[in-house]
């Protein structure tokens, strides 16, 4: 199964985890302990199923320059769990009777210029589909740093993101294809600026981080100093020397990965996802869990897996944009979550997810 990555890979690590909550059953202990040790792991380990707190550890170091060690309170940048969030809000107003997902883009943006228009569904726009021409095409970090990353290096107004980055021609025929392309979530954002009446973030704050309590969670701001968050470091190769991210204005990732959160607040709005009514309908979910092509469903992957003859469904929505790194998984019949967050690109967490749900359904 393809990762997606919003532009670049992400990873780090070092030092010995902090303390965890209760003792954690032993297979977990020794399955995320030497996983952690042999990639040099640097981040936040929870793993939940039902009331239950499995496991959660935090590893290695938030602020190098200070020493500064993670704990479970360390906040992230999230990247591309921010199209989940973006996911929601669109089938929130969907459910409503305030937008429809089989419209066109044109007919809620009548002024967006791109070739799109007339032709590109928001159902296209949720899951990659659209055809629209990807603007962030850099796939290593010496390229950026060689070409430079204007688009995120420069602050955008989302106005100026969705006229220069997402209204040009189509790239591909609408609905033919799975393309991961940040676009599609800029364009989102817009959508659901225009329908609510109001900024995207203030949307986000009214309809799911205030409801739903998340203190940890919210936009990027270049102008404001974040508390707690942890720094992101870059290892190009495997040389094993990891370098601080290329300067970015993380506003212009916008509603396609322009997030900050927690892993307790991403259990917490994991559990009301998809563990009941409080953010969706059961048709919305259904509607958000039915994979297309690449078996991406509305902002994540819906799949499943088996062992010993039983097959397991999960909706996984992993993150990545330079050192930024995560993974948000969810064992949907078993109402149990495994939330990855990490400040280097050292870890495929990815593989972690999954070796810590192979245990869960032993």
């Amino acid at each position: 199964m393809r990762r997606a990555l919003l532009m670049i890979s992400a990873i780090l690590a070092v030092a010995a985890p902090t303390a965890a909550s209760a003792q954690p059953p032993a297979p977990l202990d020794s399955l995320i302990g030497a996983y952690t040790r042999e990639h040099d792991f640097s981040g936040t380990v929870l793993v939940q199923h039902g009331d239950r707190r499995l496991y959660q550890r935090s590893f290695g170091v938030a602020e190098r320059a200070f020493g500064t060690p993670m704990d479970d309170s360390t906040r992230f940048r999230v990247a591309s769990i921010t199209k989940l969030f973006t996911a929601v809000l669109v089938l929130q107003l969907h459910q409503e009777g305030r937008l429809d997902v089989n419209a066109t883009i044109g007919t809620v943006l009548p002024d967006y210029p791109g070739q799109g228009a007339d032709r590109v569904t928001i159902h296209q726009l949720l899951n990659h589909t659209s055809g629209l021409a990807a603007f962030d095409r850099e796939r290593s970090f010496q390229e950026g740093v060689d070409n430079g990353l204007e688009r995120y290096q420069k602050p955008h107004t989302s106005d100026a993101l969705l006229a220069r980055c997402c209204g040009g021609p189509l790239e591909g025929e609408p609905g033919a294809a799975f393309s991961y392309n940040n676009a599609d979530y800029i364009v989102l954002g817009k959508i659901i600026e225009r329908v609510a009446g109001m900024p995207y973030a203030q949307v986000l704050d009214e309809r799911i981080l205030r409801p739903l309590g998340l203190r940890d969670t919210g936009m990027m701001r270049s102008d404001t100093i974040l508390p707690r968050l942890a720094s992101t470091y870059f290892y190009p190769d495997d040389t094993g020397k990891g370098v601080p991210d290329l300067p970015v204005y993380w506003e212009n990732f916008y509603a396609a990965g322009g997030m900050y959160s927690n892993a307790a607040d991403l259990l917490v709005f994991a559990d009301a996802l998809f563990g009941g009514d409080r953010l969706l309908g059961a048709d919305a979910r259904t509607r958000l869990l039915t994979p297309a092509l690449d078996e991406y469903g509305y902002g994540l992957w819906s799949y499943g897996f088996e062992r010993n003859g039983t097959r397991y469904r999960v909706a996984k929505r992993p993150g990545s944009i330079m050192g930024a790194n995560a993974v948000l998984y969810r064992l949907l019949d078993q109402n149990a979550t495994i939330i990855l967050l990490a400040n280097t690109n050292r870890a495929d967490l990815d593989v972690l997810a999954q070796r810590i749900a192979n245990v869960l359904v032993r």
